[in-house]
């Protein structure tokens, strides 16, 4: 199933624009926190979607019925551009444990690259549910590679993909490389991919906007 939040009119598309705006572009702290706030309004619509139970919790003037997660995720990221989303994640399941995985590109002409993933940190993800973020879901062969990854820890029961903007491409390729009950959350799904595997109109190189420019 795939979630496009991009359709619906809401202060959602205000935080998504100044995402693409090359001039506010130039604000990194902006840049990023725009990408927490992308995450925290997915985080929010995402948890509709998971399963909750009644508590009890006493107030100072009684008790009153609570629904609370029976369960709570695994927020995982792909560093680096992934981080003020997983942070967006995290401001909202605030007691989820974390994993971080490196994934790059490591291309053998300017068309053509392979996947590779350098390092993995992460609890188990047996039985729960797993999220994976990253801001731009390309050709979704990183997704697919890191979801592979953290396999490595166990079987998750269920899994959500979140992301900033999406190419249909990648979505195609993620529904076809993970589970039926897959969730695919995104901003927005932009209609082109370029030669070199670059969304446009995209927004450009998140980690790059977020971070300062790699060498």
């Amino acid at each position: 199933m795939v979630y496009n939040l991009g359709q619906s009119t809401s202060i959602f598309n205000t935080f998504l624009g100044e995402l693409r705006d090359c001039t506010v572009q130039t604000d990194p702290m902006r840049f990023r926190r725009n990408l927490e706030r992308v995450a925290e309004v997915l985080a929010y619509e995402l948890s509709k979607h998971l399963d909750y139970q009644t508590e009890l919790v006493t107030t100072p003037l009684g008790e009153a019925e609570v629904s609370t997660l029976k369960q709570q995720p695994v927020l995982a990221t792909i560093l680096r551009a992934g981080l003020p989303m997983h942070q967006g994640l995290l401001n909202y399941f605030d007691r989820a444990e974390s994993a971080f995985v490196s994934a790059y590109r490591k291309h053998t002409t300017a068309e053509d690259f392979d996947i590779h993933v350098e390092y993995l940190a992460s609890p188990s993800i047996d039985g729960k549910t797993l999220i994976i973020s990253d801001p731009m879901l390309a050709t979704g062969s990183s997704m697919v590679m890191v979801y592979k990854a953290l396999l490595k820890q166990g079987k998750p029961s269920k899994i959500h993909i979140v992301s900033a903007i999406a190419a249909p491409e990648a979505i195609e390729f993620v529904k076809k490389h993970l589970p039926d009950t897959a969730c695919i959350w995104v901003g927005a799904i932009d209609k082109e991919l370029t030669a070199q595997s670059y969304i446009v109109p995209g927004l450009g190189d998140a980690g790059d906007l977020a971070y300062g420019v790699k060498c």
